[in-house]
């Protein structure tokens, strides 16, 4: 695993998750992308997760390149992502980015979720 470190928080990325991304960003052909990991409030449970690729990075996030990808975390949502790690799994039951997240106290039935 890499692993983010920061006083406020640590964020990790699965080996399976970093080589998909780097894959997904390399893909975009686009200069300074980013994976972008937030926490918004919504969904059934009270926050989702939200992943995209950006290139608009703010002073205050919390930023770290792990495996040739940066992964940026805005100031308030590393509050929520704290210990947290994302994996990437590919087989016959589906494929996706799942967050593992030791804060949530509650997730919701289709896990995008949590409070």
């Amino acid at each position: 695993m890499f692993t983010v470190t920061d006083a406020r928080a640590q964020f990790m990325l699965t080996d399976a998750a970093a080589s998909k991304l780097k894959e997904l960003i390399d893909a975009e052909a686009q200069e300074g992308l980013a994976l972008r990991v937030a926490v918004r409030p919504g969904g059934c449970s009270g926050f989702s997760y939200e992943m995209f690729f950006d290139a608009d990075i703010a002073e205050d996030d919390v930023k770290t390149e792990q495996a040739g990808v940066m992964v940026v975390v805005d100031a308030a949502s590393i509050l929520h992502l704290g210990g947290a790690s994302l994996d990437y799994k590919d087989g016959l039951q589906g494929a996706g980015f799942n967050i593992s997240n030791p804060n949530a106290e509650r997730t919701c039935g289709c896990g995008s979720s949590f409070s």
